[in-house]
C-alpha cells in the first residue's frame, strides 16, 4: 500500500484529500495527533477503532501522538472532576490500554507519544497566546454550536469553562504542531475551526518545510454504534447523523458497548441481547462492527448463510451487507460471527489486563466512585 492509501484505508471523511495529497508529495514530515477525555474504561471505539488507524499511521511512516486531555476531562466534569485522579488515570490505566490495544493491532507502541495536557500547558505562553488568537478568529455563535464535541447539546451548558473547551482543542492541534489531526465525526466542529482560523494566526501557525503556512488535514474514522435499539425506529440516515451522541458506544451505558477487556462472557452476553434487525443495513449495531472494525482486523470472516458457510473479505465487505439485506444471513448467525471474532481480537487484551501491574490499573478505575 502507498503512504496516501495506508493514511486514508478505512475512514469517513478526509479534509482534504488534496491538502493531504501536496502533503505526501512536497516530503513534509508528517505529524499526528488524537486527543481523548479522562473517564471510564476504555470501549471498542477508543480503544480499537482508533489505534487501528494509528497503527496504519505509523506503517506509512507519520509520527503519531496521543493526547490525554487532562484539563478538557476537568472542565467536562469527568471522574467526578477530580483534576489529580485524573491525571493519574491518564498515565496509568489510559496508557496502559491505548499502548496495549496498538500491540495487538500490530503496531509499535514504543513508537507512540503520549502527551499528558497539563503537561503541554505548563508555564507556555505560546498556548495561551494561541488560545487567544484562536478566540479572536471565532465567534461566541460558532463555539456554542461545536458544544457537541464534548457528548453535550448546547442546552447543557452550565459554566463558562465549558465554552473554552472547543478552543483548547483547536490550540492543542497547533501546538503539537500536528498536520494530520484524527478523530471519529463527532468531533468534526473543532477541526473545521482549526482549519478555518489555520492562515489567520501569527503566534503559532502550522508551517510546512518552506514556512508557508498551511491547514491540519482532518482525518475522521467511523463512529461505531451503540448496541442499543434506538430511540426512534425506523430511523433515516439523516437522523442517524443528526442523532450522532445519542446512538454511539457509550462508557455511560455499559450494555451499548464491548469494554476492551471484556470477558468472553460478557462479550456473549451483551451481543446475544444487541439490537440486529433482519434485512436492515442502515441502522443496525452488529453488522455496523463487522463492516468497520472486525473486517479491516481479521481481512476476512466466515459467516453461515441459508446456503452455507460463506467467506467474506475485507476488500469486497460490501457483499456481506447485500446477503444481509437479502435476508441470506439470520440476525442470530450475524452474532455469533460477531462473538467468535471479538472474543479472538480482544483474547490478548483480556489476559493482559488480568495480571499484574495492568491489573491493578483497571481495579483503581473500577473502585472510583462515580
Amino acid at each position: 500500500m502507498t503512504k496516501e492509501e495506508l493514511i486514508t484505508k478505512n475512514l469517513e471523511e478526509i479534509l482534504t484529500k488534496e491538502d493531504l495529497v501536496n502533503l505526501i508529495k512536497n516530503k513534509e514530515k508528517l505529524i499526528h495527533y488524537i486527543g481523548f477525555e479522562i473517564s471510564g474504561f476504555l470501549h471498542l471505539g477508543t480503544g480499537l477503532m482508533s489505534m487501528l488507524k494509528v497503527a496504519d499511521f505509523q506503517k506509512a511512516g507519520v509520527k503519531c501522538q496521543i493526547f490525554l486531555a487532562d484539563w478538557h476531562s476537568y472542565i467536562n466534569d469527568k471522574l467526578n472532576g477530580d483534576l489529580k485522579t485524573i491525571q493519574k488515570i491518564a498515565v496509568g490505566y489510559y496508557k496502559e490500554g491505548f499502548s496495549v490495544c496498538l500491540e495487538t493491532l500490530g503496531g509499535n507502541s514504543q513508537k507512540l507519544d503520549f502527551i499528558l495536557g497539563s503537561q503541554l500547558y505548563h508555564n507556555n505562553d505560546k498556548y495561551w497566546l494561541t488560545f487567544i488568537e484562536i478566540s479572536k478568529n471565532t465567534t461566541l455563535a460558532r463555539v456554542q454550536r461545536s458544544i457537541d464535541i464534548m457528548g453535550r447539546k448546547e442546552k447543557d451548558i452550565l459554566d463558562f469553562a465549558k465554552l473554552c473547551y472547543p478552543i483548547m482543542q483547536v490550540a492543542d492541534i497547533f501546538l503539537l504542531k500536528a498536520n494530520l489531526v484524527q478523530a471519529g465525526l463527532d468531533q468534526r466542529k473543532a477541526h473545521v475551526i482549526a482549519r478555518d482560523v489555520a492562515l489567520n494566526l501569527s503566534f503559532n501557525p502550522l508551517l510546512d518545510r518552506r514556512k508557508n503556512k498551511i491547514k491540519p488535514i482532518a482525518l475522521h474514522h467511523h463512529i461505531l454504534l451503540g448496541l442499543q435499539k434506538p430511540p426512534k425506529y425506523p430511523i433515516t440516515k439523516e437522523e442517524i447523523k443528526e442523532m450522532t451522541i445519542d446512538l454511539k458506544m457509550s462508557k455511560s451505558k455499559p450494555d451499548s458497548c464491548i469494554f476492551i477487556h471484556d470477558s468472553p462472557e460478557e462479550i456473549e452476553k451483551k451481543i446475544i441481547k444487541a439490537f440486529c434487525p433482519p434485512n436492515e443495513i442502515e441502522y443496525n449495531p452488529p453488522l455496523d462492527w463487522i463492516y468497520w472494525l472486525i473486517l479491516p482486523i481479521k481481512k476476512e470472516i466466515k459467516v453461515k448463510t441459508l446456503t452455507g458457510i460463506k467467506i467474506y473479505k475485507e476488500e469486497k465487505r460490501d457483499e456481506l451487507m447485500e446477503d444481509y439485506k437479502r435476508g441470506e444471513i439470520h440476525p442470530l448467525d450475524l452474532k455469533e460471527c460477531l462473538i467468535q471474532e471479538l472474543i479472538s481480537i480482544l483474547e490478548p487484551i483480556y489476559k493482559h489486563f488480568n495480571k499484574g501491574r495492568a491489573k491493578r490499573l483497571k481495579d483503581e478505575l473500577a473502585n472510583i466512585k462515580k
